[in-house]
């Protein structure tokens, strides 16, 4: 069996920068087991497979390399990419039925803008396995999907050296690390680790935004925030409060497409 596959780097305007993702355009389901497989070889962050769903649209599922999970930014972009260049480059907008409900990614200038579910986080007392994790207390502490730890510079999320193996002891997918940005063309920053999802560091993070987003407009009284993302590889996107939906909107460029032989 050969299978169409793209890798395609996100949030960013030029390859082996923002974060990379795998897509898979499917006929048809393959066993989970066998989507497993494949995130796993391609040892990425995420690999997103789609196929056709009844009714218009595609059916979206997203893969680590060790677990499927519910919601995925960057690998949405990817494959909304895919569907709007390669398999209906007439359409304004691709559709996908999900995990998490219905998400859209449509064309916004030269970026491709996501309409996501918000989900706002909540304040929460810091768990003792968070504060050493981080080795730097932070100065608020919120919990939605994610542990998500304030601080008040963007230099402090930068220099965090995090210990992994303690944040894989949370009940929590992940932690976020988040800062307001410099005062010129940065809102806010973040970096977003995942261990226990064989995601140490995530290169830059659409879903995180539908959590964080909330709390940045009620903290900064705005709606629309230049963002940044502090990882190695690095990346930006532009996000929007809409209320009961966040918006993400990034940039695409394709690194490599292929065949994969089963």
């Amino acid at each position: 069996m050969k299978l169409r596959i793209i890798q395609i780097d996100t949030f960013t305007d030029k390859v082996l920068s923002g974060n990379p993702a795998a897509v898979c355009p499917l006929e048809e389901w393959l066993d989970a087991g066998v989507m497993q497989a494949i995130a796993a070889e391609n040892n990425l962050s995420e690999t997103a497979f789609f196929v056709p769903a009844d009714g218009g649209g595609y059916a979206l599922r997203w893969f680590t390399p060790n677990v499927e999970v519910g919601l995925c930014g960057h690998a949405t972009l990817a494959a909304g990419e895919v569907v709007l260049s390669d398999i209906e480059p007439g359409a304004a907008a691709a559709s996908f039925a999900s995990k998490s409900g219905a998400l859209t990614v449509s064309r916004d200038g030269a970026n491709l803008l996501m309409d996501f579910p918000a989900r706002p986080a909540l304040p929460r007392a810091a768990p003792e396995n968070l504060l050493a994790g981080l080795g730097a207390a932070p100065a608020e502490v919120l919990a939605g999907d994610d542990y998500i730890a304030v601080y008040e510079s963007a230099a402090e999320v930068a220099a965090l050296k995090p210990d992994l193996d303690l944040f894989c002891q949370l009940d929590r997918r992940g932690v976020v690390a988040t800062a307001p940005g410099d005062g010129g063309a940065c809102d806010y920053v973040l970096r977003f680790f995942a261990p226990k999802n064989a995601v140490p560091e995530d290169p830059v993070t659409g879903d995180v935004q539908t959590e964080l987003v909330p709390y940045w407009a009620a903290r900064l009284h705005k709606k629309r925030f230049e963002v940044r993302q502090l990882s190695a590889r690095g990346g930006v996107m532009t996000c929007e409060d809409r209320g009961a939906r966040v918006a993400i909107s990034g940039h695409c460029v394709r690194f490599l497409e292929g065949e994969l032989s089963l």
